[in-house]
């Protein structure tokens, strides 16, 4: 499928998909815990953000990210996919006139599942850092325990990860003078309180 008829298709669908390269994958329901951390991570970040420049996104705000070339002089494909919260910042550059598709997303965050924990590790950042020179954090956030791992592009455009574990801890990030408290991003995940942390 051409990146046209994707997004043809996209925006009148009900029902989410992410476009790698011609191909459509459906996205699945979440369940309550995703749901939850998703919204903790939103209120959290707009709270911290009034005044400023930036602003959150969630949930249906795609963002584009380039492809790779099968080989020289052949056409490079396209990457259009739904992080479960981003901010960006300043005057925000769109896609097209729709303005739900952004190019210039300056922190993403994923909440891993089963299903897509691989994807967001491993393909989908490279994507990001390879083809999304506006982003300076990537933030995953784990579901089955009070976990953050925020990756922060260097200088010299290589990635450092830092790691937070335990409800008492929080994830500073300084390119948007925000923090994530891990008690907050955690309000309501009851099976955090009760077990102890396995690895």
């Amino acid at each position: 499928m051409t990146v046209a008829e994707y997004l043809e298709r996209e925006r009148a669908a009900f029902e989410r998909s992410e476009y790698i390269d011609g191909e459509i994958y459906q996205m699945a329901g979440e369940p309550d815990a995703h749901g939850d951390i998703s919204v903790n991570l939103v209120a959290s970040l707009h709270t911290q953000l009034k005044g400023t420049e930036c602003r959150v996104r969630t949930k249906e705000t795609k963002v584009k990210s380039g492809g790779f070339s099968a080989k020289a002089g052949s056409s490079t494909k396209e990457m259009f996919s739904y992080p479960d919260v981003l901010v960006a910042c300043d005057e925000i550059k769109y896609h097209d006139k729709q303005t739900d598709i952004i190019l210039d997303p300056k922190v993403v965050i994923e909440v891993l599942s089963k299903s897509t924990e691989a994807f967001n590790r491993n393909d989908k950042f490279t994507r990001y850092r390879m083809f999304n020179d506006t982003l300076s954090d990537y933030i995953l956030v784990s579901q089955d325990k009070p976990m953050i791992e925020h990756f922060v592009r260097q200088d010299d455009y290589s990635w450092k990860l830092y790691t937070y574990i335990g409800l008492e801890e929080f994830c500073p990030i300084e390119s948007i003078n925000c923090k994530l408290t891990l008690s907050k991003v955690c309000y309501r995940i009851e099976i955090f309180q009760k077990r102890p942390l396995n690895f």
